[in-house]
């Protein structure tokens, strides 16, 4: 069966090419690379939060899912919440040594620590 989602295909009314295929905006999920070869940044944030403190995690080079689970593992192992938004991870409170130490351990070889 064809997909024939129009919402994909906005732009184009019609075409005679036989051949033609609709171009869509979809971006293919990058796979995620060894986590020895992630250049992770670990800072603090106080920036647009109402004066409380966060700690960022960017850098992160892969799927959402895999981001999620990281990010996962990090709230758990200080206690605390957080989340993943727009490929970065937000912890609340200031847990900057921690989290650095935490990827070391895991296998994040090149994580720095920078800024805050």
């Amino acid at each position: 069966m064809k997909k024939n989602d129009w919402k994909d295909r906005l732009n184009v009314v019609y075409s005679t090419n036989p051949d033609f295929r609709y171009q869509t905006d979809e971006e293919e999920a990058s796979a995620t690379i060894d986590k020895g070869r992630q250049n992770l940044r670990v800072a603090i944030d106080r920036k647009n939060r109402g004066g409380k403190v966060v700690t960022l995690v960017t850098g992160f080079v892969g799927t959402d899912d895999d981001l999620k689970a990281l990010a996962r593992l990090l709230k758990g192992k200080c206690g605390v919440g957080g989340s993943v938004k727009d490929g970065e991870i937000v912890i609340q409170g200031d847990f900057k040594a921690r989290i650095v130490e935490l990827l070391l351990k895991e296998g994040y070889a090149r994580t720095k620590g920078s800024g805050g």
